[in-house]
This record gives structure tokens, sequence and C-alpha cells, in this order.
């Protein structure tokens, strides 16, 4: 991937400043393997600089765990004397941040090597090596989030979760209420400030609806013909939709799942592809015989246990699984079935493509979106079939045998040879060792419920 011309990026920003006089600072962001923002901040006098010469950063940067430790069995960090790589600015990515007091912009960074070439252990760039595949085939993905997450107090309760009190009612939520448009008007500034900030932005999120749990809502984002910008897109609401709550004196989360007994987060995905013409190849008035479509599905589903890493890629996403909260725990498919890994809507035959449903709001999507598609290639150049779709309840039909647990998850993926064909195995040995890493800590630690339960009984 060749860095776009100076000329180009210089326009960018001669424009932006030029339309924003008012811009004191400029962020420059950057996401890292678990999907945290990162970066620096500069005042607009620099950007310039930004875009002619980029900006240094660690490689370490990638090798950090969820408490932004790095995690040297990587080898990004003092192995290399913790030395920095360079980051430039990715293309129409500026944009005002509205939540901010003093004026400033916001600026997606992605990282490469000195002498220019991108850096593999970037996940963006993981994801652009899968789609350079598709691109070998004259084929374009085109992709569409939906992002569920939870509104929260700020103040909570032994460190545990609470709803938030409603700036209407003055009450918290408690029951579950899906699709309850009562509920977004509970919480309508803040809902109808994150769908405004996307706009100023240029996300393309459209929607907010309630979902099944007390303040839990789902933003929906347009069909993107790049999957890269798909993802970024994913990023940056993740970002606004954290910092415009925290303005309405609300905190949210993320968390795969932050309370026993409610839904979860989840990160939905649709994908459909389009050949050089731009027309769907999924396109069908009967789905089950389109053989592109039946090819996609059997490579995404071939693929999926050795995806659950990085689909559900903490200790906690594991505990998203459910019957009862639409979660699967199989690899299946159906026809606008929503309790399967991989349905496939209906509506209209020019429409058709895959919704893939298991990841959980905590994925990297960037890691998601390249085991996904991996699947998708594997799938359309191996022609592998899915098997029947599944009709009715897939949770009475099958069993669960997806990883339910991340040291499982993470052995899936050292070991799959398919997914060492796509994803560079030296990123995978570094996502590896950092989440065996957290993992390790977190079964050092001891609960509160082993207290409860042995401390004053063995």
């Amino acid at each position: 991937m060749s860095v776009p011309p100076r000329a180009v990026q210089l326009n960018e920003a001669n424009a932006f400043l030029k339309e924003h006089p008012e811009v004191l600072y400029v962020d420059l962001l950057i996401a890292d393997m678990n999907g945290v923002v990162r970066g620096k901040r500069i005042e607009r006098t620099s950007l310039h600089k930004v875009y002619e010469k980029g900006i240094n950063l660690p490689a370490s940067l990638f090798a950090l765990d969820i408490n932004g430790s790095t995690v040297e069995s990587t080898g990004l960090g003092l192995d290399i004397g913790d030395a920095d790589r360079i980051c430039y600015p990715i293309p129409d990515t500026l944009s005002n941040e509205p939540w901010q007091k003093r004026p400033t912009a916001q600026l997606l960074m992605t990282m490469h090597e000195i002498e220019g070439e991108p850096f593999f252990a970037d996940p963006r760039e993981v994801l652009r090596q899968v789609v350079s595949k598709f691109t070998e085939m004259g084929l374009t993905i085109c992709a569409a989030f939906e992002l569920e997450f939870y509104l929260i107090d700020q103040e909570n309760v032994n460190g545990r979760p609470q709803p938030p009190r409603s700036p209407i009612s003055g009450k918290r939520p408690q029951s579950t209420q899906v699709y309850l448009i009562d509920d977004l008007d509970e919480y309508a500034d803040c809902l109808q400030d994150i769908l405004e900030g996307a706009k100023e932005q240029g996300i393309p999120a459209d929607a907010i609806v309630k979902e099944s749990a007390p303040a839990q809502f789902e933003v929906n984002l347009h069909h993107v013909a790049d999957p890269l910008k798909a993802c970024d897109y994913a990023v940056l609401l993740k970002r606004l939709i954290k910092n415009i709550a925290y303005d309405h004196e609300m905190d949210t989360t993320f968390m795969a799942k932050p309370y026993p007994g409610q839904a979860g987060n989840g990160l939905h995905v649709h994908i459909s592809v389009l050949d050089k013409d731009g027309n769907n190849i999924f396109t069908s008035e009967d789905p089950e015989q389109n053989a592109a479509l039946r090819h996609a599905v059997g490579g995404v589903l071939e693929t999926l246990p050795a995806s659950m890493a990085f689909l559900c890629p903490n200790v906690n996403s594991y505990r998203r699984f459910g019957a009862q909260f639409y979660v699967p725990n199989a690899p299946s498919w159906g026809l606008d079935n929503r309790t399967v890994a991989l349905r496939v809507p209906t509506g209209s035959p020019d429409a058709v493509r895959i919704e893939h449903r298991v990841a959980g709001a905590d994925a990297n999507p960037y890691l998601m979106m390249a085991a996904v598609l991996a699947g998708v290639h594997h799938g359309l150049t191996n022609k592998v079939e899915p098997g029947e779709p599944i009709e009715g309840n897939s949770y009475e039909q099958l069993e669960q045998s997806l990883p339910n647990n991340l040291r499982d998850a993470l052995r899936e993926l050292d070991d799959s040879e398919i997914l060492n064909k796509y994803i560079d195995p030296k990123y995978i040995d570094i996502f590896v060792a950092c989440k065996e890493s957290e993992l390790e800590e977190f079964e050092h630690s001891i609960s509160d419920l082993e207290y409860n339960w042995y401390l004053h009984t063995v």
C-alpha cells in the first residue's frame, strides 16, 4: 500500500483548516490490538507536518494488553529497543470532535515501517492483506456494522455497573422492553447528539434502536463498498458514543457481558460481495441456489472455530453466549433466522447478504473483519459447501461446539492452517502472546465468589 501523494494529503489539510479556523488542536488516533484508540494531540500549526512527514510512535503500541502495558513476549518491546515506526494519515478521516469544549479535530493514522511499507502488526494492515486477495479477483467487499452498547451510570456500585437515571423521569430502567420507543425518549438528547455527531464526523450512522436490556442500544451503520472504511467508522463511532455520553453525565460500556442475566453487547456485520461491474454476486430469488453465497457461507462456517479468538478476544467475551440472548454457539446458517451464526436476510433479491452474528462489541473491528473475510475468500476459492440451512430454533437442534473460553479459542487460532494462510503467522503469534498474558493474569486472580464459597467452608 503506497502512501497517498503528499500534495493530495496537504490539500485535505488545507481545505479543513480553512473551513475550520476555530480548531486549536488535532488528535492523531490509531487503534491498538484491543481496538483501544491511542495517539497524540498536536496544535493545528503542526498538522501540515503530520501530512508531510507523519509522526513517530513505538511499534510496541500493537503489543499492549487491555491495561496498556507492553507484553514483552511479543518481541515488539525491549527486544527491539522499543523502536519507533512512522504513522501516516488515513485519507478522509479528518473531522471535528463535537464534544470538545476547546475546538479540536481528529485524524486516523496507520503505522508504516520507516522505509514506507505498511507495518505488519497494525490491525488495519492485517485486514488490508486479506482484502487484497479479493481485489486480485476483481471483487469488492461491501460491509456494514451494527454496534450494541449500554449507557451506564458514572457512579457504579462496588465496582459494578448500573443503568443511568433517565434525564426525563429520574428513574433507572429495569425491564427489557426491546424496540421500545419510550426508552429512546428517556435518553433522547444523548442519543440524538450521537447521531448528529456521527453526521458531523462523516460516520454513516442513521438509526438507533432500543435493545433487549435496560439502557442498551444499537447503532446501525450504512453499507460502504470498502471494508477498511467500514472498520474505521466502527472504531470512530465507539469513541464518539463514549464522549457524547460523558457530556450527558453518563458512561458507556461495550463490554461483552456487563450484567449477569441480561443480554450482552454484540458486533454484527453485514457483508456482500460485488463484481467488477458493481453487481452483488449473492443476488438471488432463491439464496439456497446461489453457489457463490453457499460457498462464502461454507468457508466462514469452516473457519468459525479458529476465528473465535478474534471475534471474542477477552475472558468476558464468552459470557455472552446463551440461547435466550440470541448468541449462536455452533457453526450454523439459515434464511432470515436470528438463532444461527450466519443469517441470510431474504427481503430483496439484490440485497441478499451474510449477517455474521457471533462477535462481541469488545472485538477489534479490523481483526474481526479480517477473520470473517478470510472465511469468505476460502469458501469462494475452494467451493466449500455449508450443508443445509437451519429452520427454526437452532439451539434445540445443534449442540454447542464453538470454543466457549479464551484459552481454547487461542489454541484453535494458533493451530489453524487456513487462517495462517490469510493472516501473517507473525501477527497471530503476537496476538496470542498478548491474550495469553491477560489470561494468565486473570487466572491468578481470586474472585469474590471464590471467597464467598470457600473462605469459611473448606
